[in-house]
């Protein structure tokens, strides 16, 4: 059984394209194309399940025409469409190791983060790359944290873990830790 943990998004597949089970795959992230893995997981009805791809083809620099092995008809690709696309982290880890390429930031969904100065901040619940500036989305109990993702302000990894510590320059979650209501 996969669990969370062990995979991260990597994007959405969309509608049927044709009628030979290709089906259009939205992606954040191409790590399907760099690493050696003849799998994406797909989370279905809650769970986590497996699929090997049989073929892609990119359409542009964020959408691919996918195949997956036993999916051949257009009402079986109709099953997909909205599902999320997963990819194994122990994959994507290895291929960092081996090819020294960088990891998205994607992979850090599910860490603990704590401050050096301000201590436990909160899990990482998603990655915001929708600006010029990545940021990761901690929930500290309940409220969001919106925190730089820069390397610069990561201390130590431990990816066994899944934990990260990092020090945040003075003042920047002071803006969102202030109780005082002076905004």
């Amino acid at each position: 059984m996969i669990r969370p943990e062990e995979v991260y998004k990597i994007g959405q597949i969309g509608k049927p394209h044709g009628v030979k089970g290709e089906m259009s795959f939205t992606f954040t992230d191409d790590v399907f194309d760099r690493v050696e893995c003849d799998y994406i997981v797909c989370r279905i009805d809650g769970i986590f399940v497996p699929f090997y791809v049989e073929d892609y083809r990119f359409r542009s620099d964020t959408t691919a025409l996918l195949k997956l092995e036993g999916i051949d008809t257009t009402d079986q690709t109709r099953a997909f469409t909205n599902v999320d696309v997963y990819f194994p982290k122990k994959y994507a880890c290895r291929a960092e190791e081996e090819d020294e390429r960088e990891l998205t930031w994607n992979v850090f969904v599910g860490y603990t983060v704590t401050d050096t100065v301000h201590g436990l901040l909160g899990d990482i619940v998603e990655v915001d790359n929708s600006t010029v500036n990545t940021l990761f989305v901690v929930d500290r109990e309940g409220e969001e944290l919106l925190i730089p993702a820069q390397e610069s302000f990561i201390v130590k990894m431990d990816n066994k873990k899944r934990k990260m510590l990092v020090t945040l320059p003075d003042g920047l979650l002071h803006l969102d830790l202030s109780d005082d209501g002076d905004h």
